[in-house]
């Protein structure tokens, strides 16, 4: 599959490709890999506790992606493979984001990879990039970074983040319960450079704005597709994620 594409034109709908992922003990998972044509990366795409990877807000940014020239391979947890609605423990979770991430690799050779998700989704990703770097992942993408429990505002759920040395993108509501946006950038400001902001204004958790705002769903998501195909683009580069120093 080629490596990079320059043209700035949309590609068409891409049809997914359905894949199963072995995780060992917790069993396999279920896996859908959207792939335009000429791919410039790829996005390994997690989806958020609530709802799976074929909710239409996850199909919206995998097709949205692919118009952009942005591969996806997105995947259940365990847990919601199983029909479940209690989350997996981190060391479940991780290991479906380390069987992605590899599938990934395979199945888009040569291509940069990004990685991340949806609220739960993004934070089990940074949470395995802490612990030990994603092969081939030069950055990652959080779609409403869970900061905090709803009315609970705080800051330790992103105490991992301090061991992540690649670039990452902040993609949140300015109305998001989850992520006080003062706390946010909070931390931040401590992770400096690698770290990147991007608002969307009236949106909630579910990156839903009201019809006050001047804006509608739709609007809100090409937005946030257009923020992240273009902090991924200059990934595309030399350079991958790297342990951060002692």
């Amino acid at each position: 599959m080629p490596a990079a594409h320059s043209a700035t034109s949309p590609s068409p709908a891409a049809l997914p490709i359905r894949l199963s992922l072995d995780l060992g003990s917790p069993g396999s998972v279920s896996a859908l890999l959207v792939a335009p044509p000429e791919p410039a990366a790829g996005f390994v795409l997690a989806h958020g506790a609530g709802a799976g990877m074929t909710h239409a807000f996850m199909e919206g940014l995998a097709q949205g992606m692919a118009e952009r020239r942005i591969a996806t391979l997105r995947y259940q947890f365990a847990y919601m493979e199983r029909g479940s609605k209690r989350p997996d423990a981190p060391a479940v979770a991780h290991a479906a984001v380390r069987a992605a991430v590899a599938e990934a690799g395979r199945r888009l050779p040569g291509l940069p990879l990004v990685a991340g998700g949806k609220s739960f989704g993004a934070r089990m990703t940074s949470q395995a990039q802490a612990a030990s770097p994603l092969p081939g992942v030069r950055g990652l993408v959080f779609v409403g970074f869970p900061l905090h429990p709803a009315s609970k505002p705080a800051i330790d759920r992103a105490d991992h983040l301090d061991r992540v040395a690649c670039p990452m993108l902040f993609l949140q509501g300015t109305r998001d319960e989850l992520a006080d946006l003062p706390l946010l950038n909070s931390v931040l400001a401590r992770l400096g450079t690698r770290a990147r902001l991007e608002t969307f204004h009236d949106a909630d958790h579910s990156f839903h704005v009201r019809a006050s705002s001047g804006s509608n769903d739709a609007q809100v998501m090409a937005r946030l597709l257009d923020a992240a195909a273009s902090w991924i683009a200059p990934l595309a580069g030399p350079g991958h994620c790297t342990p951060p120093s002692p």
